[in-house]
């Protein structure tokens, strides 16, 4: 039996972000460094976007930013 408590919704909502966060950016710094050690590295800014998606609920939604490259390629 699944617990449908808000506080279980809230704790499984947090797990899913958290695990989008640290695979997102564990994702981006790889790139970072392939990117670096193939002499690729952009200077100043990168544009970012993210879609996060639940079909279920007909979810679709968009997140776009900026993310600053490390100025000495770290």
């Amino acid at each position: 039996m699944t617990d449908t408590t808000p506080d279980a919704f809230n704790m499984s909502l947090r797990k899913f972000l958290k695990t989008v966060g640290v695979t997102s950016q564990r994702e981006i710094e790889e790139a970072v460094r392939a990117a670096r050690e193939a002499g690729a590295l952009p200077a100043g800014p990168v544009s970012a976007k993210v879609t996060l998606t639940v079909e279920s609920l007909g979810l679709t939604h968009e997140v776009d930013g900026s993310i600053d490259m490390p100025a000495d390629g770290r």
